[in-house]
């Protein structure tokens, strides 16, 4: 694009001011602004500032719900849902989509947040355990499930240099398909794009519903195409205690024919941080944790259980066929509004001490009340769920090795290994995949 054609752009859009800096900044600044302009979506830009006229208007009151049925599969029902899932690994028909565009900064960790290290003896990272139960999928079902891993404008090089120097941890080069977020400019309460250098654009991520688009964008969709990907497994880095595509999981959703599927969990307590699947209006829809009363998260059964007792933990299964048609569909945008360091009528860089901008996110849940057909599966968090989010207390890298400890001792019990207390634990999921795969092993130790 050249710097007439910028100017054209955005100033039919009311954007003119992008360009206020020009004659003061270098050379290679004017060519990496000209190439950010090239980036954005300016109909996209155009509903957001439609969001903001519409921000002080007075929300309807959102209609009645109730929590979402859900399901625990067992008996004949369930293995032969376990069969069908091995049939579609065993055929290829299975992907693996991984959420990972987060940084390790609130665990004190610089870099991807899928590199930081826990293993509890070896301080393997998070995408070595993912990666690894790819490998052991592979070995399982003979097959070769494809791996496509959503990174970030920040951390896609050194997400990338993490597989290369672990030799993409055993897993086909050609089967690991690494594709960028997308990015999204944040705006003045006025609607004008923000600066936050006389020759940049601020721009944020444009939230993890924003994969749908970066999937199609990428050309990870013709992939999945390509291969005959039926099913998509879909989950974010920073569990590394999920079942990565299970035939249970895979087998349920494509018994169903559903076009989503997801697992839930018990909540921890009332008010953990978990989106709640809820039916309004007829329709399956995703709650948000802090859309939430604290009657309603407080609310009880007659047995005094939970009203809303089942959290989601972001993992989905999704039909190609979905993922497809909700790519081609504009998403819903989320507005937050924050504090944004921007450049002033000076070009000077100002940090803000109160929120004076917006940034806007698409979620993935959205796409909820579009599934014809959607299950919402139980599924035990002591043996899938404990996720690395904080530094110190619940979800935090002392727990997680804690829950990963806990579940290996129960494994190598049910072996009948007998191991002394307080051994540290540590299996490679290529190894074993769960209890039943060690116990085959015959392994002994003594």
């Amino acid at each position: 694009m050249e710097f007439m054609d910028a100017k054209t752009l955005l100033e039919t859009h009311g954007q003119g001011h992008v360009l206020a800096f020009w004659d003061k900044i270098s050379a290679d600044e004017q060519a990496a602004l000209l190439e950010q302009i090239t980036t954005l979506d300016f109909a996209a830009i155009e509903r957001m500032k439609g969001m903001l006229n519409a921000a002080g208007t007075p929300a309807a009151a959102a209609s009645a719900f109730e929590p979402a049925p859900v399901e625990v599969p067992e008996g004949d029902a369930l293995q032969a849902c376990v069969a069908k899932g091995e049939e579609l690994l065993r055929g290829g028909k299975v992907a693996v989509l991984l959420v990972a565009g987060g940084q390790g900064s609130r665990l004190g960790y610089e870099g991807p947040k899928g590199a930081y290290p826990i293993g509890p003896i070896t301080d393997r990272s998070l995408f070595w355990f993912h990666a690894r139960k790819l490998v052991g999928l592979n070995a399982t079902y003979n097959t070769r499930v494809p791996f496509y891993i959503m990174t970030s404008d920040t951390n896609d090089a050194a997400t990338r240099a993490h597989f290369e120097e672990n030799d993409y941890f055993g897993l086909p080069r050609e089967d690991v398909f690494f594709f960028v977020q997308g990015m999204w400019p944040a705006l003045t309460p006025e609607g004008k794009i923000i600066l936050d250098k006389p020759g940049h654009i601020f721009m944020s991520p444009d939230g993890h519903g924003g994969t749908l688009a970066a999937l199609d964008r990428s050309g990870a969709l013709a992939d999945m195409a390509n291969r005959g990907i039926e099913q998509v497994f879909f989950f974010q880095v920073d569990n590394p205690m999920v079942a990565i595509a299970d035939p249970s999981f895979v087998g349920i959703h494509a018994a169903k024919g559903a076009d989503m599927t997801l697992k839930v969990c018990k909540k921890r307590d009332a008010h953990e941080g978990m989106g709640v699947v809820v039916v309004r209006d007829g329709h399956y829809a995703m709650v948000e944790y802090s859309e939430l009363s604290d009657e309603q998260m407080e609310r009880t059964n007659p047995d005094g259980s939970l009203w809303l007792a089942y959290g989601s933990p972001a993992i989905h299964m999704f039909s190609y066929a979905f993922l497809k048609a909700e790519a081609e569909r504009a998403m819903p945008l989320h507005l937050a509004h924050k504090k944004i360091a921007m450049v002033n009528d000076a070009g000077e860089v100002v940090k803000a001490d109160k929120p004076n901008g917006y940034k806007f996110e698409k979620f993935i849940f959205d796409v909820i009340p579009n599934a014809k057909t959607l299950a919402c599966l139980a599924f035990d968090r002591e043996q899938e769920f404990s996720p690395v989010k904080n530094a110190e207390g619940n979800d935090s890298p002392a727990t997680t090795k804690r829950d990963l400890q806990k579940k290996w001792l129960a494994w190598l019990t049910a072996a009948g290994i007998t191991i002394p207390e307080g051994t540290p634990i540590e299996i490679d999921p290529a190894y074993a995949l769960d209890a039943a795969q060690l116990k085959a092993k015959g392994l002994q130790i003594g």
